[in-house]
């Protein structure tokens, strides 16, 4: 019997401007999902500190413990009210803001002039499958100059090193905590919706880790 399907779930915990991380509940709801179809599938999940420390110690850390063949991440987008399936990483880094240790980056990129480093095909596929739990989803372009593009950076990184074979990063809206009551200024998007949407997305990454498993040599 050929080992059982890994798939690795991250999330951030709190920011400097955001106390609460929705990712945080939405990882854990995705973590301990009981589906007849990932009978075969080990899901483990992890949650960041905001900091490019912790990047750069906890991701090969977490990577060589796992040993994942799907990478599906999650961050907070506080100023856009739709999910964002983010499409490539860019070599910037912001000089301006602070991690949660209050540390600033000494420097515009990642990795010298490098460009920006696409995840794939793929993406398409979670965008559509998020879509089809009725959510506003969207393709970005964009991953931001701060912790999300960071780890989505380190994270392609490990995948062309011989890491997971696949990795995705998903953008989330800023919930009410509540998650119940939509009035005039507050999210669009519940944790209910977001769940879903996860859920169909995580299914998807499952399906193209198991092809994509299939045909390796």
């Amino acid at each position: 019997m050929s080992a059982k399907l890994r798939i690795l779930l991250t999330g951030f915990g709190p920011f400097p401007g955001a106390p609460y991380n929705p990712t945080q509940p939405l990882v854990a709801r995705l973590a301990h999902l009981r589906r007849p179809a990932l009978d075969d599938v080990e899901i483990a999940s992890h949650i960041f500190p905001v900091t490019y420390a912790a990047i750069d110690r906890q991701l090969p850390e977490v990577l060589a413990k796992v040993k994942p063949d799907a990478l599906l991440m999650f961050g907070l987008a506080a100023r856009t009210p739709f999910l964002r399936v983010e499409t490539r990483a860019r070599n910037a880094v912001t000089m301006l803001w602070p991690d949660a240790a209050n540390t600033r980056s000494r420097k515009r990129a990642i990795a010298g002039n490098a460009d920006a480093m696409m995840f794939g095909p793929h993406t398409a596929r979670l965008l559509r499958a998020a879509r089809f739990t009725g959510i506003d989803a969207r393709s970005s372009r964009d991953a931001g100059a701060y912790l999300c593009n960071y780890l989505s950076w380190r994270a392609i990184e490990g995948v062309n090193a011989g890491g997971p074979r696949l990795a995705a990063f998903i953008h989330i809206p800023l919930l009410a905590r509540s998650g119940a009551v939509r009035r005039k200024g507050f999210p669009r998007i519940t944790l209910e919706e977001l769940v879903d949407a996860g859920e169909a997305m995580l299914m998807e990454m499952v399906q193209l880790a198991r092809k994509t498993r299939n045909t390796q040599p």
